[in-house]
């Protein structure tokens, strides 16, 4: 489909689908190509240090695009010494605005998905930010556990 809009606007694409080592060692590494189409995926910290920091450059590293910012670095390291939440939080607001205004790659979208959860557990809670948010609390009442 993004081959298809690309064209319409005169981009020419030739897709390469390859098995993960080999697009890792021989091409992100090496920083051997004009465009990639990958993912992340963030724990529910949303410390992202290691992708958007300019120190994190180096082969193997997850800024291989080679993103610097400064400001982006210094809050970074702040978000990193933060314990308030409150504070945290717009810290790392800043932290994405700042990367959105550069656009140092394009975000092309985020999945949706649909988790699913046995009835058996509970303390399970909806949030916007996910399902996960809270699994710490999760349980399954012992008349209920299968596998002792």
């Amino acid at each position: 489909m993004i081959q298809n809009y690309l064209k319409a606007v005169g981009i020419h694409v030739k897709i390469r689908v390859l098995e993960w080592s080999a697009l890792i060692n021989e091409f992100i590494n090496k920083k051997k190509f004009d465009a990639v189409i990958m993912g992340w995926f963030l724990p529910r910290d949303p410390d992202c240090y290691d992708i958007w920091h300019s120190s994190r450059t180096r082969e193997g590293e997850f800024n291989f695009i080679g993103y610097k910012n400064s400001e982006v670095d210094k809050l970074l390291e702040e978000g990193r010494r933060t314990f308030d939440q409150k504070a945290r939080a717009n810290i790392y607001n800043r932290i994405h605005r700042l990367i959105n205004t550069d656009s140092p790659c394009l975000f092309l979208y985020s999945s949706d998905v649909l988790p699913i959860v046995s009835k058996r557990f509970r303390g399970v809670e909806t949030s916007p930010i996910g399902i996960g948010y809270n699994f710490i609390k999760w349980y399954v009442p012992r008349e209920e556990q299968k596998y002792r």
